[in-house]
């Protein structure tokens, strides 16, 4: 921990002499506002089509929160260090508050349009450009509605939050599984990726033309480490690399960060007076589960909630999956007991221990491009 504290400083220093204005006062963020799938959900799709059930929030929430972990989600975290309040799913009409913000991710959610419905097995419907629309349509009638006063002012952001929030994208990893789900091949995944990624940008320029000019964009994970994948879409034990992952899996999701990260540095040249950090995400969550064990972690490549087999993942019996037994209620996919010591929640997504741990990594700005902490973010 000391040796983290030491790499911020050190990072705060370099980037001092890079962006002068780093040393000065941090930026203000009063909104954040959120565009993205599983990974930074906090209700959206639960408040659609039910509620992600226990053990899913037993570590911090004690409850069913809307959120595929036992906790909190990096999204969290950020709204922490931020001073905010965890960020409401837009979604969700049950004790809601976006005085500082609105969530649009939904679980399932993808950047291009899905070709299947959630009841298909396909893609969350509320996919990127629908989640753009929510959030024009809140633009408006958030302020229409906070005008009316009393308790809508009180729940609602003020007009210029839209100018000042922190705009958020983790999205895109569903775009590539998706192709995986349906036998595609590594270069045939690669081929749609130019598509994808127009239409992340065109997403981009869109929250830009509503006001948007603070942009945090996270990169995709390392796919071929994720226990889902691996059990869903195997691969030879050829191509199996010496931490049990997928290579051709990374590959894609290599691939995709790289381009990613160009269309990035071009909508900084476009959209000049905006400010764009690219979040390697990637190299934090690989770096965790090759050298989980080092950190003090235990069985990286296996759920921590599920049910059976190498990866205790089955798509059948998902986390907190019950039957009836005998009229007796029983539970199939269970948590494990040391929940805080390991990186996979439910095979798809992490623990709110490696969520905090992640995010303790991408704070300071030692993965970021440019390198300046979460509170700099502003930095032009």
């Amino acid at each position: 921990m000391e040796t983290n504290h030491l790499l911020i400083k050190f990072v705060i220093l370099a980037s001092c002499l890079i962006h002068p204005r780093v040393c000065s006062p941090s930026c203000y963020f009063p909104a954040i506002f959120n565009f993205g799938d599983s990974n930074s959900d906090t209700g959206g799709l639960s408040a659609a089509f039910g509620q992600a059930p226990y053990p899913n929030g037993r570590t911090f929430f004690h409850s069913p929160s809307g959120r595929f972990s036992d906790g909190r989600l990096i999204i969290d975290f950020i709204a922490e260090e931020l001073g905010l309040q965890y960020l409401s799913a837009f979604l969700d009409s049950i004790g809601s508050n976006f005085t500082h913000g609105a969530n649009f991710a939904t679980a399932g959610s993808t950047v291009r349009p899905p070709n299947s419905t959630i009841s298909q097995g396909g893609s969350s419907p509320i996919s990127l450009d629908v989640q753009l629309v929510e959030f024009s349509d809140f633009i408006t009638r958030s302020q229409l509605i906070r005008n009316q006063g009393g308790v809508f002012k009180k729940l609602l952001p003020k007009k210029e939050y839209f100018s000042q929030a922190l705009y958020i994208f983790d999205i895109g990893q569903n775009d590539l599984t998706s192709g995986l789900k349906l036998n595609m091949t590594t270069d045939q995944i690669k081929a749609y990726i130019p598509d994808v990624l127009d239409q992340f940008s065109n997403a981009i320029r869109k929250v830009y033309s509503k006001g948007g000019r603070i942009f945090w964009i996270h990169n995709t994970a390392p796919l071929g480490c994720l226990p889902y994948v691996l059990d869903r879409i195997p691969v030879p034990a050829s191509q199996i690399d010496n931490h049990g992952c997928a290579i051709p899996r990374n590959e894609i999701a290599r691939y995709y960060n790289s381009e990613l990260k160009r269309r990035v540095i071009g909508l900084r040249k476009e959209l000049s007076d905006a400010a764009f950090t690219y979040v390697d995400i990637y190299s934090v969550k690989l770096t965790l589960i090759t050298q989980a064990k080092k950190l003090g972690f235990r069985y990286p490549l296996v759920a921590c909630c599920g049910h059976g087999g190498k990866y205790n993942y089955n798509k059948l019996i998902k986390c907190g999956a019950k039957v009836m037994v005998g009229g007796k209620e029983i539970v199939l996919a269970k948590s494990c007991n040391d929940v805080s010591f390991r990186v996979s929640w439910d095979g798809i997504h992490f623990t709110e221990t490696t969520n905090n741990w992640i995010f303790q990594q991408i704070n300071g700005g030692a993965f970021t491009d440019p390198h300046i902490p979460l509170k700099f973010a502003c930095t032009r």
